[in-house]
């Protein structure tokens, strides 16, 4: 790490003083300018989409995935491209309509047990079909009458294994 004049730089175990000239030093700083701009270039630009309703068969119990219950997402996803990028262009963008649309299809064709099964597997399949990087979904299920909703939420980015 590059630190400032006179504070301590230290690597392998050896400390530099401010040195300019001391081995590495100048590594250090490329290394430093090269990661702070890939942060940078990367942007944090995001899109929200609120309260989805999707009808699904989910739950532990058999009797309870028998009919269809009332689930909504919340997804927020970090697009590849940012908004500056974009040029007003629609096919540069991720559409939001097609999000919702291949999110219902999804869930809907599932059967699974738990929410959070749900959840890991419809942000690893929007990732997997759309241009985003990052994509964090709140799963909200109205089954217990004595509480608004249970959550869960994730967050997934691509490549994550």
């Amino acid at each position: 790490m590059f630190l400032r004049e006179g504070a301590v730089e230290v690597f392998g175990g050896r400390e530099y003083f401010g040195n300019p000239d001391a081995p590495f030093s100048n590594a250090f700083r490329l290394a430093q300018s090269q990661c702070f701009w890939q942060v940078q270039a990367m942007g944090d630009d995001q899109v929200h989409i609120e309260q989805l309703e999707v009808l699904a068969h989910i739950g532990v119990p058999e009797e309870e995935r028998a009919a269809p219950q009332r689930l909504t997402f919340n997804l927020t996803f970090w697009p590849i491209r940012q908004a500056a990028e974009m040029d007003d262009d629609i096919g540069k963008a991720v559409n939001y309509a097609t999000v919702c649309s291949e999110t219902r299809k999804f869930v809907e064709s599932r059967g699974d047990k738990l929410v959070e099964t749900v959840a890991d597997a419809l942000a690893r399949h929007l990732l997997d079909r759309f241009e985003i990087r990052k994509i964090t979904i709140e799963l909200r299920k109205y089954i217990l009458p004595e509480t608004d909703f249970i959550s869960i939420t994730v967050t997934r980015e691509k490549g994550d294994g």
